[in-house]
């Protein structure tokens, strides 16, 4: 699971606001707010929705490996705007997961 670091770090990387990640991952603001913040844990499923959302969104968690946690992304920053542009082209909903 993630960390509240991890979670802000992805959605800066990722160019999204709280609203828009608690929208994708169906968790309300106050909680990723307080989560970031170090203020409370969410439960399990709260956390995992976060890193489910941010994960789809192009951040990939890296685990504690002797060289501390953290997070980067999946595509570069030309590929990820170039995706975000094809997906609100509009078209034939279909299953949009990228390899």
């Amino acid at each position: 699971m993630i960390t509240g670091s991890q979670c802000r770090a992805a959605r800066a990387l990722v160019e999204y606001t709280r609203d828009r990640l608690a929208i994708a991952a169906g968790v309300s603001i106050d909680t990723i707010e307080a989560f970031e913040r170090k203020l409370e844990n969410p439960d399990r499923e709260h956390i995992l929705a976060l890193q489910s959302a941010l994960e789809k969104a192009g951040a990939v968690f890296i685990a504690e490996n002797g060289g501390g946690i953290g997070v980067r992304l999946k595509f570069t920053r030309s590929e990820t705007r170039r995706i975000a542009t094809l997906e609100g082209e509009g078209g034939i909903v279909a299953h949009d997961d990228v390899p």
